[in-house]
């Protein structure tokens, strides 16, 4: 009888080699940090992934010194022709490795598979081939071409792999060093991509991953020989960093969160929009800070917008987030939960409808079902605050002037969508809604060509395109 050996299915945990334990990517190598560690914990299951370094005060500054050293010595100096290949080889890498990272992104995060190995890891790839051309040609980005320094970096636990790709890629690209800080809940890929660095022969020096929670945070960006701080992630904690900034010479790129107002008018294609309205706000467990989490649907249609949008909840997937057929994967973490519950309970209690399809949720890790809520005003906290989970706040409006000053009620500035048949109430729409982005017909669509970034509270600076060389370059930014 004949045996055969299978391949691991694409999906298949095998491919990923997790270690036990791990420390800290400094200077091109691993090593131990001089702080505690803390447990990597797998959502959907709540099991322990690895130990992880946490690094303190002094793994912070020998990080910062060895990025210091290696712009003062190798990669500031470096040619762009010569940074662009290095960028060119670890996008190969990124794709090369593509199912080893997106299964990995999923075990540690919680989203879906097919999340991460058609939106994540691809969108990460294509963020180092596109800063990879501009490396050689900083003279055109109307920024100059002196590289600012040493960016310290810091990323939120929502898209582990590509918001470090938004971060790393332009910043190297400008002839910066980096000193990157992972979310807490979610190290993994980061530490991949530490090793990733290695496979590409990176000098020692030009990334360094220094993984822990807040403290380690505000040691990196308030280190004296850091020039350039980037960080996405929280409002509060963007305020915070922007008082600690205040008075120095460092740049500063803030990206935090938002409310997005999704705009259906009653001459919308109502399936297509129904699926932009579920792409919203349920993608990603809706933990997007450009989430769709405000539908602000036009009167005549609302009836028609809400019943098609729940049959098409009802069809919604939640479990595990290695199922190929999973829709909806599981909450990061048990503080996340938590909020999204609390946030919840409190809609209900200011009488707001709360509705969501019959769900069996596993029994082991984070989960919330989908859910919407009707009768809702914009005094309700709902409606005004950043609930950054699988929940739909629905409000109504009869004239367009009124779909945007609710679309515009709030603090926050980050992105906005519009549906509508008529490409003149677009453009119109475009102008009038105060936010970085507006998609139209269309939701959470990203390419590295495109800026992105927010106004008010949704922070300041913009990361891709050529708008994203701007604060890892010295020059002044002209026309």
């Amino acid at each position: 009888m004949s045996t055969f050996e299978y391949a691991p299915a694409p999906e298949s945990r095998s491919i990923v080699d997790i270690a036990p334990s791990y420390g800290l990517f400094v200077n091109g190598e691993f090593v131990d940090g001089h702080g505690h560690s803390f447990k990597s914990i797998s959502p959907s299951t709540e099991e322990v992934l690895a130990e992880i370094a946490e690094a303190d005060e002094t793994d912070v500054d020998l990080a910062v010194r060895a990025a210091r050293r290696a712009h003062s010595r190798v990669w500031g100096r470096m040619p762009g022709k010569e940074r662009a290949k290095y960028l060119f080889r670890i996008a190969r890498i990124i794709q090369e490795r593509g199912r080893e990272l997106a299964v990995l992104e999923s075990i540690d995060n919680g989203k879906p598979i097919k999340e991460t190995r058609d939106v994540d890891v691809p969108i990460a790839a294509a963020h180092f081939f596109y800063y990879a051309g501009w490396a050689d040609k900083l003279e055109y980005s109307g920024y100059g071409t002196e590289s600012v320094g040493v960016a310290g970096q810091v990323i939120p636990w929502n898209f582990p792999l590509l918001m470090l790709s938004w971060k790393i890629a332009p910043a190297l690209a400008c002839g910066n060093t980096v000193v990157l800080k992972p979310a807490e809940t979610t190290p993994l890929t980061a530490l991949l991509f530490a090793e990733i660095c290695q496979q590409a022969d990176l000098p020692p020096g030009v990334v360094n991953i220094i993984t822990g929670a807040g403290e380690t945070g505000r040691a990196l960006v308030s280190h004296p020989d850091v020039d350039k701080v980037a960080f996405t992630g929280s409002t509060e904690v963007g305020r915070s960093i922007a008082r600690s900034v205040a008075g120095t010479s460092k740049r500063v790129t803030l990206e935090l969160g938002g409310k997005a107002a999704n705009i259906v008018f009653d001459d919308a294609p109502v399936d297509q929009a129904v699926e932009g309205i579920v792409n919203g706000i349920f993608f990603n467990q809706g933990h997007v800070c450009c989430a769709g989490s405000r539908l602000l649907v036009q009167e005549s249609v609302a009836d028609d917008v809400l019943d098609r949008l729940k049959r098409r909840m009802s069809t919604l997937r939640v479990g595990d987030p290695l199922d190929k057929n999973t829709d909806v994967g599981a909450i990061n973490s048990a503080e996340q939960l938590a909020k999204i519950r609390e946030l919840s309970a409190i809609g209900e209690d200011e009488g707001a409808e709360r509705w969501a399809a019959p769900c069996e949720l596993p029994e082991h890790g984070f989960w919330f079902p989908p859910t919407l809520f009707t009768g809702v005003t914009q005094a309700h906290r709902i409606a005004r605050e950043e609930i950054f989970g699988p929940v739909l706040s629905v409000l109504t409006f009869r004239t367009p002037s009124e779909a945007i000053e609710k679309a515009n009620n709030t603090p926050y500035g980050l992105s906005a969508g519009v549906w509508t048949d008529k490409g003149s109430r677009i453009l119109k729409m475009a102008g009038a809604l105060r936010a970085g982005v507006v998609w139209a017909n269309t939701f959470n669509k990203f390419d590295p060509t495109s800026p992105f970034g927010g106004y008010k509270e949704s922070g300041y600076g913009r990361e891709g395109g050529r708008h994203g060389l701007a604060g890892y370059l010295k020059g002044e930014a002209r026309r």
